[in-house]
């Protein structure tokens, strides 16, 4: 029978949601890969409980999370009916809806029909009664933004939801969410956009915008798939995710020159006291603009690595513009 670990709270940084009162760690753990039908309950409730055990009281999820999509949540579920039975109120569980989920013209994108009965859905596999945070998981031109923060009003006013969020969202639809949301009674709490030293479409006014918001921000694919780790420092290993039929990353993503850039962060980093991965992180994390930063595990192992970034988050001005030296001009994978 799992018993966490005491001092569980004693080494991870949390951080204030935006203007909310919650508050996040400052790694979270996404369920994007690693928890579907490909790999066994065993090897996840292991990374799920060291995932605890290190501080990480946030767990993220979407409804196409798998594969197949749903598994995510199935398998989120059975942990917390089994090793996190009695912990429910320590845990942050976040899930989403707006990609395609299932067929037909109700299973994707942003109207009130698809994103509560995904949420409905959602909720069976998981096993809850709520979830702490829905987010609609990008924009949907096809709809009127006031159908779809309406969907996420209603969510959280029957309880359904504790706090909405969005993600994917520009800067302009962010601002525009948010003042329906303020008008509905529901402050948007969150954004999760793509972040990371190779992408940093956030610093062309999202995040200003989430100051002046007074809405948090959680980065997803702040590794970059991996290329922001040791992985491919020599190219593309077999096994790895650009090495197979992954839509997310090729293998003619991984240039010579990106392998170069690469090398040189990775030395950086070595200067820092910490791998790539971990300095890729705390990048993301400096400053405390960003709440938190999503990680995915396929190892107890990997996990740990990740959650030890948490150590150092701080730099000097000379690394900054080192790290910008090294990543101008690179394409990102």
């Amino acid at each position: 029978m799992y018993l966490p670990s005491a001092d569980r709270y004693t080494a991870m940084p949390y951080r204030r949601t935006g203007r909310s009162g919650l508050l996040l760690p400052a790694l979270s753990l996404g369920l994007w890969h690693n928890f579907g039908g490909d790999r066994t309950p065993e090897s996840q409730g292991a990374i799920l409980r060291r995932a605890f055990d290190l501080g990480i009281t946030h767990f993220d999820l979407a409804n196409n999370y798998g594969p197949p999509p749903g598994s995510a949540e199935v398998a989120m579920g059975r942990a917390l009916r089994t090793d996190f039975a009695g912990l429910r109120d320590e845990i942050v569980i976040s899930t989403k809806a707006g990609y395609h989920m299932w067929e037909g013209p109700y299973g994707e994108w942003g109207s009130r029909k698809s994103l509560r009965s995904s949420l409905d859905q959602s909720l069976t596999r998981l096993g809850l009664d709520y979830v702490d945070i829905f987010y609609s998981h990008r924009f949907d031109p096809d709809t009127p933004l006031e159908e779809t923060m309406g969907a996420l009003d209603t969510a959280v006013r029957q309880g359904k939801a504790l706090y909405a969020g969005v993600s994917n969202y520009s800067a302009e639809q962010t601002r525009e969410a948010a003042r329906i949301l303020n008008e509905l009674g529901t402050p948007l709490l969150i954004h999760q956009p793509r972040y990371s030293m190779l992408d940093r479409w956030v610093e062309d006014g999202l995040l200003d915008a989430l100051d002046e918001l007074g809405t948090g921000s959680i980065a997803y694919s702040p590794l970059e798939q991996g290329i922001l780790s040791d992985r491919y420092l020599h190219g593309v290993p077999e096994g790895s995710r650009a090495a197979g039929s992954s839509p997310f990353l090729s293998a003619e993503a991984v240039t010579p020159d990106l392998v170069g850039r690469l090398t040189a962060l990775n030395e950086l980093a070595r200067d820092r006291g910490q791998s790539l991965a971990q300095m890729a992180l705390a990048w993301v994390l400096r400053g405390g603009r960003v709440t938190s930063a999503v990680v995915g595990a396929s190892s107890v192992a990997q996990l740990e690595n990740s959650v030890a970034a948490a150590a150092n988050l701080e730099f000097g001005e000379d690394e900054l513009a080192r790290i910008d030296e090294l990543v101008e001009g690179a394409v990102r994978p």
